[in-house]
């Protein structure tokens, strides 16, 4: 069995951001079923998307995990749409390391908060990774908490690891619905 490794980075090519999109689909539209056809909106004008890559030795990679990140209001980023590929869920890391690149990614963009909503499902996996629910909501007839991430828990990048805040990539067109 072939060794794999993880990397955790911001989409920016075309071919990141197709695959991106497509496992997005996959989880939210196919798996949940909580959106028809695709589940993109203008959010995703302006949010910068992360992939986690699985890496095995003569293996193409593979995106295994997406989240997005987004600037609300000066200093106030929001996460969302994090999702893992149902092979790699037991893995145990992948969530957590999507949330790390994430919420330093933005830690290191100048955040002085950072929220997300979290379906009820997923509350005590972010309340271990230091976060805190402000609370309980409701989005597309689920469950959800609004939480927000302990910012000294998740530091920005140190200088030789730091990621200036590139220009988004150019979007893939939003597809039809039938």
């Amino acid at each position: 069995m072939a060794k794999r490794t993880y990397r955790f980075q911001l989409a920016l090519s075309e071919t990141d951001m197709s695959r991106y999109f497509q496992l997005r689909q996959q989880i939210f539209c196919e798996e949940q079923g909580l959106f028809d056809g695709h589940d993109r909106d203008q959010l995703d004008q302006r949010a910068y998307a992360i992939v986690a890559i699985a890496q095995a030795d003569h293996q193409p990679d593979q995106v295994v995990g997406v989240v997005r990140i987004y600037e609300q209001a000066p200093r106030l980023w929001y996460g969302g749409r994090l999702g893992v590929h149902p092979d790699f869920r037991r893995v145990g890391r992948i969530g957590k390391g999507l949330i790390q690149k994430a919420v330093t990614t933005a830690n290191g963009w100048g955040c002085d908060r950072f929220l997300a909503t979290v379906q009820l499902q997923n509350v005590r996996f972010f309340t271990r990774l230091h976060w805190q629910s402000l609370e309980e909501i409701e989005i597309l007839a689920q469950p959800h908490h609004l939480m927000e991430a302990d910012l000294a828990y998740y530091p920005a990048p140190a200088p030789d690891l730091f990621e200036p805040r590139p220009a988004l990539p150019a979007q893939l067109p939003v597809p039809q619905v039938a």
